[in-house]
């Protein structure tokens, strides 16, 4: 049972952002930092990607572990109206799935970072996290992932 009322539950998930989100930020400071530059939420391409490194045709994507359903310890489903999460977060890697298939399909290499490299007790060091975004950015990978 919900302790929150539906009005309380509404205005709690109206506070989660899409955008400019603490892990997105600690990357953006970073990668910026080391010299790298990009755009962001470019809306030509497939999936409007986080960070867009047009000199390296690479894209970032900085997914949370909850909303994006990723296997480690910050993903736990709800206890609460199991059917409709799993519904939810199962349409979420579905188009995940498709846009990174879009994207390589269109030349585009593409990194994903999971929140829990950054967040959480398994975290990685921000410096390593860093390291492996600038080798793949400016390596030649076509995909790959950073999580715990």
């Amino acid at each position: 049972m919900d302790v929150l009322t539906p009005d309380q539950r509404r205005y709690n998930m109206s506070r989660i952002r899409g955008k400019d989100t603490k892990p997105e930020m600690l990357l953006r400071r970073g990668l910026h930092a080391k010299g790298l530059r990009f755009r962001l939420y470019v809306r030509d391409l497939p999936g409007r990607p986080d960070l867009v490194f047009p000199r390296y045709r690479a894209v970032v994507l900085v997914h949370g572990c909850f909303w994006h359903g990723h296997d480690c310890p910050l993903f736990k489903l709800p206890a609460t109206r199991q059917e409709f999460w799993a519904v939810k977060i199962a349409g979420n890697r579905a188009r995940d799935q498709h846009t990174m298939s879009a994207l390589i399909a269109l030349g585009w290499r593409v990194l994903t970072v999971w929140e829990c490299s950054l967040k959480g007790r398994a975290r990685r060091p921000l410096d390593e996290v860093l390291d492996k975004c600038v080798a793949f950015i400016t390596g030649d990978a076509r995909a790959a992932e950073i999580g715990t």
